[in-house]
C-alpha cells in the first residue's frame, strides 16, 4: 500500500477527497468525473482531474488518469481482497485474470497479497469446501516449501486451474480431490504452476 505523503491537502483537494470517501462508502463504487464536477459545483473537468492527480501524488488515492471508475481510497484498499476469478473443483476449467471486485475481509485476514477465488464444483466437498464458496489464498512463492496435503490452487497451462490437495510422490505431482467421485490428476512438476495455498473458506448462507 502506498504511503501517504506528509504534504497536506489544500481545502479544495480535501473537499473532493472527503466527498469521494463518503460517496464510495454509500454506493460501493467510485464516482464519475461528471458527478464530481456536480458535487464540487464546477463546469469543467480540468480542476477535478488536477485535484485527483494531486491526491494520487500525495498517496491518498490510486487512480488511472482519465478513468474515474478505477479510483480507490488508499487507506481502505487493505479492506478489500481482489477476486481474480473462479477456480474449478471438478475438472480443469479456464480461469480469468481480470479483477472484477473486492471481497471485504478486513476483520479476518491482512496477509500481504492474499487473493480470493470462487469455487465451481464439488470435488472438495469432503474438505468442507462446496460449490459457490469463496476461498482465500496466499500466493506460493516457493513451490518446494509446500507440504503434502496442502490445499492449493494449481494452474495447468493450456488447460485451466483447479482446487485440490497437493501430493508429491515419485517425482510427480498429484492433485487429489476430497470427493471419491474424482480421480487424482497426475502431472509432471513442470506441467503445473502452484498459484496459492488455502488460508480460509468463506460461505454465504
Amino acid at each position: 500500500m502506498d504511503a501517504i505523503s506528509d504534504d497536506k491537502l489544500t481545502d479544495a483537494q480535501n473537499e473532493l477527497y472527503q466527498w469521494i470517501k463518503d460517496y464510495m462508502r454509500e454506493f460501493q463504487h467510485s464516482p464519475s468525473i461528471r458527478q464530481m464536477m456536480q458535487a464540487m459545483r464546477l463546469k469543467s473537468p480540468a480542476p477535478i482531474q488536477s485535484r485527483l492527480k494531486h491526491l494520487q501524488d500525495k498517496g491518498y488515492i490510486k487512480w488511472q488518469e482519465g478513468k474515474a471508475r478505477t479510483l480507490q481510497i488508499v487507506e481502505e484498499i487493505i479492506d478489500g481482497i481482489p477476486i481474480l476469478g473462479s477456480v474449478a473443483a471438478g475438472g480443469l476449467i479456464e480461469t480469468y485474470s481480470d479483477v472484477k471486485e473486492n471481497f471485504d475481509i478486513s476483520d479476518v485476514l491482512k496477509h500481504k497479497d492474499v487473493f480470493a477465488l470462487t469455487v465451481n464444483g464439488d470435488s472438495m466437498i469432503d474438505a468442507c469446501i462446496a460449490d459457490g464458496d469463496m476461498v482465500l489464498m496466499a500466493p506460493i512463492t516457493d513451490a518446494n516449501s509446500i507440504r503434502n496435503g496442502t490445499i492449493v490452487s494449481a494452474l495447468v497451462p493450456g488447460l485451466g486451474t483447479t482446487l485440490k490437495y497437493f501430493i508429491k510422490k515419485s517425482n510427480n505431482i498429484f492433485l487429489e480431490a476430497a470427493n471419491p467421485n474424482y480421480d487424482p490428476i497426475e502431472l509432471n512438476p513442470e506441467e503445473v504452476v502452484l498459484q496459492g495455498k488455502l488460508l480460509a473458506v468463506w460461505r454465504k448462507v
